[in-house]
């Protein structure tokens, strides 16, 4: 799958791929039109596609250069069915990452605002 390398002009060192990165297993999600409706919708049914992948311990990408590449648009045979893409997502497996922080509340009574810290 093609992927940018932001590396400059440096060879950069190309990691090995793993097992579950040989065979991406990747979806397209499109619509029949692109009205603001549609774009909203999409949005919609992307958030349950990384929601349900997340529940099943799924991984998920937006190799979001895909969609900016008319020649691979082209090459996946969006022109010919007419529909509007909207983002190419990957799916696979991988280690966790690391907890995102969180900024601790502090309890406080009804009539004063909880303040962060």
């Amino acid at each position: 799958m093609p992927v940018r390398d932001f590396t400059g002009p440096l060879p950069a060192l190309r990691l090995p791929a793993l097992r579950f990165e040989r065979h991406a297993q990747v979806a397209l999600l499109w619509t029949a039109r692109d009205r603001r409706e549609d774009r909203l919708r999409a949005g919609q049914a992307l958030q349950r596609v990384l929601l349900t992948a997340t529940l099943h311990g799924v991984r998920t990408s937006l190799p979001h250069q895909a969609m900016e590449w008319p020649g691979l648009r082209a090459a996946a045979g969006l022109a010919r069915h007419r529909c509007h893409p909207h983002v190419l997502i990957r799916f696979g497996y991988g280690p966790d990452g690391r907890r995102t922080p969180r900024a601790r509340v502090r309890v406080t009574g009804r009539d004063e605002p909880a303040r962060h810290r």
